[in-house]
Parts: C-alpha cells; sequence; structure tokens
C-alpha cells in the first residue's frame, strides 16, 4: 500500500495535469478506477509530465544486438531473483560474481574480507539525530521498495538492480549509458568563472572544503525527498563527493554517493540510492552505481540504486540517511558506511590516481540539470523544490557535516564556504549548532518569476 508521502505526491501530479475536467464522455466507473489507479500508482510510476516519446523511437537490430550484449555483461547470472512493488528486478548475485571484477585493474584483486577500520570520533558521541527525524537507520526499517515484500539476498550474494533494454535506451548512447558528464566544479574560482558558470546546463548548491588540505574521508546525515523534475534528460540529486586532481585537466578523481531522481536513468520519478566514480573527469571512466566494473559490493542487504522509502513531507515528517566514505588506513579502499555503520562496500585503490592517496576537497549539496527546454530555467527542483530560508520540514537540509583526517578520526567541519551559482533558482544557508553540528539547508524551485 502507498504511504501517505505517494497520496499527497499524487494529487499534485493530477491537479498540474492540463485540464484534467475537459476529458468528455467518460463512464463514471471507468473515471473512479483510472483515478484510484492514480493514486494508488503513484507519480513515480506515471512520470505524467515528462515526455518520453522521443525515448521511443525505432531500433535497428544491430543496436539491440549491441545493447544486449552489453547487458548480458552487467547483468550477472542470480541466485535468486526478487521482484520489488515499484517495478524493479533485484538479481542476487554471488559476491564474487559481480561487475566489479570485471574490471581490468582488478582482474587479481581479492575481495577485502577483514573489516575496515572504522573512523574513530574525537568527540564524545552525541544524539545525532533530530528529534523531527522519524528514519533510524540502525533499526532495520523498511527503508528499500524492495524491502516491503520480506524475502532478502542469501548469505554470500549482493542485491543488484537489473538493468534493461529500456533503461539503455533512454541514455544518448550506449557508451553515455549510466555516466555523467563533467559537472564538477571548481568552487574556489569566482563564482563567474567559466568552469563554475557552466555551459553544460548543471546548476549547483554546496558547502565545501578548502582546497589543499589532506583528507580521508567525510560524512552527513541527508534529507531525502522527491522533487519534481521538468524533463526526462533532467536529474536532481543531493550527494557527497570526494575529490583530487585537477579541476581543469583530466585527472581529476572523485567518488561520490547520495540519492538522486533521474526518470532517464531510472525510468522513475523515485529517489534513489547511488554512487559514482570516475579517475579522469567522468571522461571515460567511472560510472552510476553498479552499472559498470569498479565498485564492490559487500552487503547483501542494501541495493544502489534502488528507491528509498518514505521519503520527506512538507510540513510534516522528515527522513534522512547518513553516508559515510572513508579510506581504509590498512589496504588504502575506499569504503562506504550507511546509516549506523552498515557497510555497503568499497572502490578499489586501484582504480584511481590522486585518489589512491588522499583527497583534497569535499563537497556537500545539491545538483540539478537546466537543459532550459522552451528557452527557459528548468522548473526541475533540488532538495524539497524551497529556498534555504523556508527551514525544517519545508527546505531540505544535511546536517552533522564532518570529515576524517590522516589518523582516522572523524570530527566536526568547522571552516566551510559555501556556493550557488544563481540564487535566485536555488540557494543555500549555513549554520551550526550542538546538535546538529555544520548543517546547511539548500534548494528550490528552478523557474520562478526571479529565474525565468
Amino acid at each position: 500500500m502507498a504511504s501517505n508521502a505517494y497520496i499527497i505526491a499524487n494529487k499534485r501530479a493530477v491537479s498540474s495535469h492540463p485540464h484534467p475536467h475537459r476529458q468528455p464522455h467518460l463512464p463514471l466507473p471507468l473515471l473512479l478506477l483510472l483515478l484510484f489507479s492514480l493514486l494508488f500508482i503513484g507519480k513515480f510510476d506515471l512520470v505524467s509530465a515528462l515526455n518520453y516519446t522521443k525515448y521511443t523511437r525505432k531500433v535497428s537490430n544491430l543496436r539491440l544486438q549491441r545493447i544486449q550484449k552489453h547487458l548480458e555483461k552487467i547483468n550477472k547470472p542470480a541466485v535468486i531473483t526478487i521482484e520489488s512493488p515499484d517495478g524493479d528486478i533485484i538479481d542476487c548475485v554471488h559476491k564474487r560474481k559481480q561487475p566489479a571484477l570485471d574490471h581490468p585493474l582488478l582482474k587479481k584483486h581479492k575481495i577485502q574480507r577483514v573489516a575496515p577500520e572504522m573512523p574513530k570520533v574525537k568527540t564524545l558521541k552525541r544524539d545525532e539525530g533530530s528529534g523531527d527525524s522519524k528514519r533510524k537507520e540502525g533499526e532495520d526499517l523498511i527503508w528499500q521498495m524492495w524491502h516491503r515484500n520480506g524475502t532478502r539476498c542469501p548469505k554470500g550474494t549482493v542485491p543488484i538492480r537489473r538493468s534493461t533494454t529500456r533503461d539503455v535506451l533512454r541514455a544518448k548512447s550506449l557508451f553515455h549509458f549510466g555516466k555523467k558528464q563533467s559537472t564538477t566544479i571548481n568552487p574556489t574560482r569566482r563564482a563567474d568563472a567559466p568552469d563554475v558558470v557552466s555551459s553544460n546546463g548543471h546548476e549547483h548548491a554546496i558547502a565545501y572544503t578548502a582546497t589543499s588540505q589532506e583528507v580521508y574521508g567525510a560524512k552527513a546525515t541527508i534529507n531525502v525527498w522527491d522533487p519534481s523534475i521538468q524533463e526526462v534528460n533532467e536529474f536532481s540529486l543531493s550527494q557527497i563527493w570526494i575529490l583530487s586532481g585537477s579541476f581543469d585537466g583530466s585527472d581529476l578523481n572523485s567518488i561520490e554517493a547520495g540519492w538522486q531522481v533521474s526518470p532517464e536513468l531510472y525510468g522513475d520519478s523515485r529517489p534513489r540510492l547511488f554512487t559514482y566514480w570516475t579517475s579522469d573527469s567522468y571522461q571515460a571512466t567511472g560510472c552510476y552505481n553498479l552499472l559498470c566494473a569498479g565498485f564492490v559490493q559487500t552487503n547483501s542487504r542494501i541495493a544502489i540504486g534502488a528507491a528509498i522509502s518514505p521519503v520527506s513531507q512538507y510540513d510534516a515528517n522528515q527522513y534522512d540517511i547518513t553516508i559515510l566514505i572513508w579510506k581504509d588506513p590498512k589496504l588504502g579502499n575506499w569504503w562506504m558506511g550507511f546509516g549506523d555503520n552498515n557497510l555497503v562496500g568499497y572502490w578499489p585503490a586501484e582504480l584511481f590516481t590522486h585518489l589512491a592517496d588522499h583527497a583534497t576537497m569535499v563537497e556537500w549539496g545539491g545538483e540539478v540539470v537546466n537543459s532550459r527546454a522552451n528557452g527557459k530555467h528548468t522548473s526541475t527542483e533540488m532538495g524539497s523544490g524551497h529556498f534555504a530560508e523556508d527551514g525544517f520540514g519545508k527546505s531540505s537540509y544535511f546536517r552533522n557535516l564532518e570529515l576524517v583526517d590522516a589518523d582516522n578520526s572523524l570530527s566536526s567541519v568547522h571552516d566551510i564556504s559555501t556556493l550557488a551559482e544563481n540564487t535566485n533558482c536555488y540557494n543555500i544557508k549555513n549554520s551550526y549548532n550542538n546538535e546538529w553540528g555544520t548543517y546547511f539547508y539548500y534548494g528550490g524551485p528552478g523557474n520562478n518569476p526571479q529565474c525565468p
């Protein structure tokens, strides 16, 4: 059964449909059935405001054969298969058969079996939860849609979201499937510098650390919402970036994790847990989730790329997720933790050049694609779709921003800067208190009278 969050979202989707009252001569029983279907299925399945027509063009047999060959490469044989209520297929794949180990640099890689050394907390452990934040990750609540039918992947396997031909066809090409364009910005340059106000249409509202410092990891708790997306090829995400290398060259290394809404990548408008990596400024290496070889998953209960549920509602229950990324001081792999010290997996050190040593910058915040369809700024929302000034329950937040140092110690960030390219569209406001440590509100609606 859909949660209240989905029902509220559905009411928005239905009311935003152009002239719904002008559908003539529909029999009352059929009309009631249609309305029920809309409420039950939700905006996430319908994506009614998006136009998928151009993504359903005729495809040659040769292209379909190439796509099928690629899918056979990344969709590994499953021990068991789980059908999620949202339509996803989750394959439970033996951990030694997962895509990561196909990488040329990982042919002799042995999956790390010894748990990494968790970062030490420098300060006394405080209650990191807001009294109004409902999800407690360590309590094993149902927080991914595929958990709802109660089936779990067996020990020794990892859950992998199956990719389909339709997923690939929504991408610009087979090469672009599962990849980002070059989107990372160098916030230390002037806000009007070419690589900040970039022509690729990506806009940000971020907090970031000073450059040229040695960083070995970062952590944050991220508020989860379901921002609306205007165009199929646009997205809205909220994430942590771990960076090293040159912003101006082709050697930037980046490790990323958070939540995103991406109709092109997933075929719906649900917020989903995601990861990303690149070692060459997003040119040829790396990908989202497990859509290429690289990230080694070790957790049998968390599916990267699967939908997060429930999500926050305006002026009502707030839900968040905690993500930790850090470098194991013994073996050098970059690990991802979720919630209350749940290990998800790791990016092997062999994948990177600069990050094989340490990071030099961390960024936290939101990013959207602004394709300027019809010559106007997109109405794709960032965060909750509300500006930072609206505060708790209305605006999205990152809280308890922390860094890992060379001693593998975790401490609160005290010296951060913020950047938003166009504050009339999306903005960010940071602060500090004893409960949330360093935190910020961020986001916005995109197109509005001040953001034409």
